[in-house]
């Protein structure tokens, strides 16, 4: 009898996120700090966060 029974050997799943930063699109400083999948979003990521320079809601871009 296999002494590995009910356990997954050579299985595990890594999943690999890479870091990025978003700049405001409006005073171009880097507010955030985050990680994304490369894989489900391979394009850059654009979103709409709060820029406390600006103290307004505006349009976040990755940057390199």
């Amino acid at each position: 009898m296999p002494e590995y029974i009910g356990f997954f050997k050579d299985t595990e799943v890594e999943i690999v996120r890479t870091k990025i930063t978003l700049a405001c699109t409006e005073c171009k400083r880097r507010n955030y700090n985050l990680t994304k999948d490369k894989k489900t979003h391979p394009d850059r990521m654009e979103t709409k966060k709060y820029c406390r320079f600006c103290k307004s809601h505006t349009m976040h871009k990755e940057t390199k």
